[in-house]
C-alpha cells in the first residue's frame, strides 16, 4: 500500500466556518456605522451569544513553536479549537510582528484565521480575515505622539540599531540593542522624550528588541480597549485566557480578571516580571508544556472548557451519537482522511461504517 507523508493542515477547514461570518443574517450593513465598528459587531454577531472563551495569544514561541518543524503542537491546538470553540468563542492573535511579517508567518505556518489580530506590539488592531483596522484605536494612539521627534532623539544614540523598514510603523519605532546596555539606554530615552513633550512607552523584549510606542499603546492596553468595547455592547466574554513568552507580553497578564499562561519556554524577562508583580496571582501559571501545548494545558488547568484535542484521540471510530456535534465530526473526518492517506488506519471498514452514520446525522441536522 502506498504511504503518503503529506499532512493536511487543519487550518484548511477554518475557511469553512470563517466564511459564514460575512453571510451571517446579523452582519451589520448600516452605512452610518464605521467600517471598523461594523467589523467588530460582525465578529461578535457570528456567535449565538456571549463568547464562552476568548484566547489572546502571542505568536512566536507561544502559539508557534519554531523548533517544532512538523507543527504538531499547533495542529493539536487547531483541532481542539475548530472542534470545540470555533462556534462559541473568540481567537485573538497578539503579536509584535508588523502586518508584513505577520502575513509571512501565515504562509509558513498552519495558523487558524483569528477573529481579531493585534499587531506591532499592540499598536494595530484589525478584524477578520480582511484585517479591517480599528479607527478608534488609531485616534487614541495619536495623542501625545510625534514619530518625527522619536526619530530625531534616537538617532543621537549610537547603541541603537534600527530594525528593518517593515517593522517601522506609524505608532511604533523599533530597534535592536545589546542586552547589557538596554536598561541604561531606556532610562536615557525616557528622559529625553519626556523633555520633548512626548508621553511614550519603551518596551524591551526577546533579549534584543526595543520598541518605542505611544504611552497608551501595548498589548495590554489593546486588550483592555477591546474588553471595554465588548462590555459596552453587552458581549464581554465569560472567560479570557492570555498567553505569552516574552517581555512584551507582560502587559497582557496585568489585565484584571483574566487567566494567564506563561508557556514553559518563557523568557527570563517575563519570568522576572511575574516574580516581581504577579507571583501570588492564582490565575497566572507557568506551564510545563511548550508553546501551543502549554496553551492547551492551561485550558484544562483553569477548567475553561474541553482540553483534549481530537489529534490526541487514537481511535476515531467512536460511533456514539448521543451528543452529535457537526464541528467535531468535520474535524474528525479530516483527521481520519489524513491518517488514511498515510496508511495508518487499521480496520477501515469500522471507520467507514462510522462515517456513514455521521453522514446520516449531518443530513438530518
Amino acid at each position: 500500500m502506498l504511504r503518503f507523508g503529506t499532512v493536511i493542515p487543519i487550518s484548511s477547514y477554518s475557511s469553512i466556518t470563517c466564511s459564514c461570518i460575512n453571510n451571517h443574517p446579523h452582519h451589520p450593513t448600516s452605512l452610518s456605522t464605521s467600517v471598523s465598528e461594523a467589523s467588530l459587531k460582525a465578529t461578535m454577531n457570528r456567535l449565538a451569544g456571549v463568547a464562552r472563551l476568548m484566547i489572546v495569544s502571542d505568536l512566536d514561541h507561544t502559539m508557534v513553536d519554531h523548533h517544532d518543524l512538523d507543527n504538531l503542537a499547533l495542529l493539536r491546538f487547531n483541532a481542539l479549537w475548530e472542534s470545540n470553540y470555533r462556534n462559541n468563542s473568540l481567537l485573538v492573535f497578539s503579536t509584535g510582528r508588523s502586518p508584513t511579517l505577520y502575513k509571512e508567518l501565515r504562509k509558513e505556518k498552519p495558523l487558524l484565521v483569528p477573529d481579531i489580530t493585534i499587531m506591532s506590539v499592540g499598536t494595530e488592531i484589525t478584524y477578520g480575515n480582511s484585517m479591517i483596522p480599528d479607527d478608534g484605536w488609531i485616534e487614541i494612539l495619536n495623542q501625545k505622539w510625534n514619530r518625527n521627534v522619536v526619530s530625531e532623539e534616537t538617532k543621537k544614540i549610537s547603541e541603537l540599531t534600527l530594525q528593518s523598514e517593515t517593522e517601522q510603523r506609524p505608532h511604533k519605532v523599533s530597534f535592536y540593542i545589546q542586552k547589557d546596555k538596554a536598561e541604561d539606554i531606556m532610562k536615557v530615552l525616557s528622559t529625553r522624550l519626556e523633555e520633548r513633550g512626548l508621553d511614550v512607552k519603551i518596551i524591551y523584549s526577546g533579549g534584543m528588541d526595543l520598541d518605542i510606542l505611544p504611552q497608551g499603546a501595548g498589548k495590554g492596553q489593546a486588550l483592555a480597549y477591546l474588553l471595554k468595547k465588548f462590555k459596552a455592547e453587552g458581549n464581554l466574554p465569560h472567560s479570557t485566557l492570555v498567553c505569552g513568552d516574552s517581555g512584551n507580553d507582560a502587559e497582557l497578564f496585568s489585565i484584571p480578571d483574566v487567566h494567564g499562561v506563561m508557556v514553559s519556554n518563557a523568557q527570563e524577562e517575563l519570568l522576572q516580571w511575574h516574580v516581581a508583580n504577579a507571583k501570588d496571582n492564582p490565575k497566572i501559571i507557568h506551564a510545563t508544556e511548550r508553546c501551543a501545548a502549554g496553551i492547551i494545558q492551561a485550558i484544562g488547568y483553569f477548567n475553561l472548557g474541553p482540553s483534549k484535542s481530537p489529534r490526541d484521540v487514537t481511535d476515531l471510530s467512536d460511533s456514539k451519537m448521543e451528543k452529535f456535534d457537526p464541528a467535531y465530526e468535520v474535524v474528525k473526518f479530516y483527521l481520519f482522511y489524513e491518517r488514511w492517506r498515510r496508511a495508518e488506519v487499521e480496520n477501515s471498514e469500522l471507520y467507514f461504517a462510522n462515517l456513514k452514520a455521521v453522514c446520516v446525522c449531518l443530513i438530518s441536522f
